[in-house]
C-alpha cells in the first residue's frame, strides 16, 4: 500500500509510522480542532463476515456486540481465564461486516486467537493488509472528508467513533471527577482503501495523536497493557466491558474485583517538570521517595499542559504523594491526577450477618 503522506516535506517516520510532519505542537492544535488527520500506520484492520459474526464475538469477549446495528461502534477486550487483558480492539458494524481496528502488533495475534475460537460459528476472520486506518476528530471539516473516503461494504461506512466520551451501557467509571477529560475526546478512526482522496488535507503525526489521547486519560493496548493488566486498573470498564452480559472468559475475575475487591494497581496522569527538557519513556520507573511506585506507560509533550504521562501505580501509592520519574539517569518531579482511585471496586452491597456469639438466646419450643 502506498502512503502519499510519507513523501511530504518535513515528514519524519519511524518504521513506516509518521511521527510528526515538522511541528508536533502545531499539529496537535490542528488535530484537536478537526482540521488535520493522522495516517494510523500503527493500527491494523480485521474484518469479520458471516451471519453469526456478532453473536459469536459477543460470547467470547468482554463487550455486548450481539445487537450492534449498522453504523454503531464500541470496543472490546479479550481476557485470559484470570481476567488479564490479552487483546483489545475498536469495533464498528456496517450491516454486512464487523470491522475490528487494533494496534498493529496485536492484530495478527488477535486474528489468530479468534480463528482458533471460531469452531463451527459462521464467521470469517481476515487481517486486511490492503486497508489503511485514518484518525480524525469529529468536530471539524476533515471528518466529513474522511467519512466519504471510508470503505462501505454494507449500509454504513466503516468509521469507528471512539466511545470514550462517556460511559457505555453496562459500563462503569471509577474516575471521580466532575467533568471527565475524555468527554471532549471526539475521536474517530476510518477504514480506508485509498489515501489519495485525502492527500491534500493537513497531516499530523503519532506524537500529536498520543498527546491528545494521554490528556483524555484514554488507555491503549500498545502502551497501558502488560502481562499483569486487568481492565479495572485503567478505568477500561467505562467503554470496553459490559458488566451485565453473559459469561465469557475472564468474566469471574472482572466481577470479583469490581464487586468485592480492589484493583492492585491504578492508572494516574502525571504532570512532569519540564525544566530539564527530558521526556520519560514507557517503562521508566516512578518513585514515591525511595520506594518504587510504578511505571510510565505513555508520555507526550502537550500543546497546553506541557510534558504529561500516564503511569500505572501501585494501589498503596498515596494520591497526594510527590512523585519522581527516573529517566536517562535523572529524576523528574511529577504531580499526579488520580484517574483510578485506590478504593475503586467493592461496589457490591454485601449484607453482613450477625456473629453467632452476639445472637440473642432463644428458648427452644415447648
Amino acid at each position: 500500500m502506498t502512503n502519499p503522506f510519507l513523501t511530504r516535506d518535513g515528514v519524519v517516520a519511524d518504521d513506516g509510522v509518521i511521527q510528526h510532519a515538522g511541528n508536533p505542537v502545531r499539529e496537535q492544535r490542528s488535530l484537536d480542532n478537526g482540521s488535520a488527520i493522522v495516517s494510523r500506520d500503527d493500527r491494523a484492520v480485521i474484518s469479520i463476515t458471516g451471519e453469526e459474526r456478532r453473536s459469536w464475538l459477543d460470547s467470547i469477549t468482554s463487550q455486548a456486540v450481539a445487537r450492534l446495528r449498522a453504523g454503531e461502534s464500541t470496543e472490546l477486550l479479550v481476557l485470559d481465564p484470570q481476567g488479564r487483558v490479552e487483546h483489545a480492539a475498536a469495533v464498528v458494524e456496517d450491516g454486512t461486516t464487523l470491522w475490528l481496528i487494533a494496534d498493529a502488533a496485536d492484530a495478527a495475534p488477535l486474528a489468530k486467537w479468534l480463528t482458533m475460537m471460531r469452531f463451527r460459528a459462521q464467521a470469517e476472520i481476515v487481517v486486511r493488509d490492503d486497508l489503511h486506518v485514518v484518525g480524525v476528530m469529529r468536530n471539524g471539516s476533515a471528518y466529513e472528508r474522511v467519512v466519504e473516503a471510508a470503505v462501505r461494504e454494507g449500509d454504513a461506512p466503516a468509521v469507528w467513533h471512539d466511545p470514550w466520551t462517556g460511559v457505555t451501557p453496562g459500563g462503569w467509571q471509577y474516575a471521580s471527577v466532575a467533568e471527565h477529560p475524555g468527554s471532549d475526546y471526539a475521536w474517530a478512526e476510518a477504514v480506508v482503501a485509498d489515501l489519495a482522496p485525502l492527500a491534500d488535507l493537513p497531516v499530523a503525526g503519532a506524537l500529536a495523536a498520543e498527546a491528545l489521547r494521554i490528556a483524555a486519560w484514554r488507555p491503549r493496548w500498545a502502551n497501558e497493557v502488560d502481562e499483569r493488566s486487568i481492565p479495572h486498573e485503567s478505568d477500561w470498564l467505562r467503554t470496553a466491558v459490559h458488566l451485565d452480559k453473559g459469561c465469557y472468559r475472564g468474566q469471574e475475575t472482572v466481577a470479583k474485583v469490581h464487586n468485592l475487591g480492589h484493583p492492585p494497581r491504578r492508572l494516574a496522569m502525571l504532570h512532569l517538570d519540564g525544566s530539564d527538557s527530558v521526556l520519560p519513556a514507557r517503562g521508566d520507573t516512578v518513585f514515591d521517595g525511595e520506594r518504587e511506585a510504578g511505571q510510565i506507560t505513555s508520555s507526550a509533550l502537550h500543546h497546553e499542559f506541557g510534558p504529561i504521562a500516564l503511569a500505572i501505580l501501585t494501589r498503596r501509592t498515596p494520591g497526594e504523594a510527590a512523585l519522581e520519574v527516573e529517566t536517562e539517569g535523572t529524576r523528574v518531579a511529577a504531580s499526579q491526577e488520580i484517574i483510578v482511585p485506590a478504593d475503586a471496586g467493592r461496589t457490591a452491597e454485601v449484607p453482613r450477618l450477625t456473629r453467632l456469639s452476639r445472637r440473642k438466646a432463644v428458648d427452644p419450643p415447648q
